[in-house]
């Protein structure tokens, strides 16, 4: 009997992979070229365009990022002008991430190259097609800590004879 192998073209998680590397390699390469800020910045910005505030906590907990990943991101974000970081005025012990006039006018400009890179991704789907699409992958993400949750199989130990 022989064991199971992986068939990449057929594997979902590891196509869902190829795919999310492709787009963000690709994506980084051309927000890098043309605005100055890879993949993990424009995450942010992105967020904070759409929230107008958040902790560097959430904005882990959203992407599912490191935490020292964001941090430096921040402080990069911050030298460029595009956040600033605060405390929070409700005066617990935490610091509040703000999008500037600077880092709006950049997620305004970089926006509209996201948006085109997705239309031509989705190009190949019909309207029905992509509704059905992001309603799988919705469904595919609700399902990621069920799937997290799977741990290793134990072999079955052995059945002890006993004596008659």
């Amino acid at each position: 009997m022989t064991k199971p192998v992986i068939n990449h073209g057929r594997y979902v998680p590891a196509l869902i992979n190829f795919l999310g590397n492709k787009l963000s390699a690709g994506a980084s390469s051309a927000y890098r070229r043309e605005f100055g800020v890879g993949i993990t910045e424009w995450r942010i910005l992105s967020l904070l365009a759409s929230e107008d505030a958040c902790t560097a906590q959430q904005i882990c907990q959203f992407f599912d990022l490191d935490k020292g990943l964001v941090s430096r991101t921040l402080k990069s974000l911050v030298d460029n002008g595009s956040v600033t970081v605060n405390a929070d005025p409700g005066g617990e012990n935490r610091r509040i991430v703000l999008l500037t006039r600077s880092g709006r006018a950049l997620h305004d400009r970089i926006i509209e190259l996201a948006l085109d890179r997705e239309r031509v991704l989705l190009n190949c789907l019909d309207e029905k097609e992509i509704e059905a699409l992001i309603d799988m992958l919705g469904r595919l993400l609700a399902q990621a800590p069920a799937v997290n949750a799977v741990q290793v199989r134990k072999p079955a130990s052995p059945r002890r004879k006993t004596a008659v």
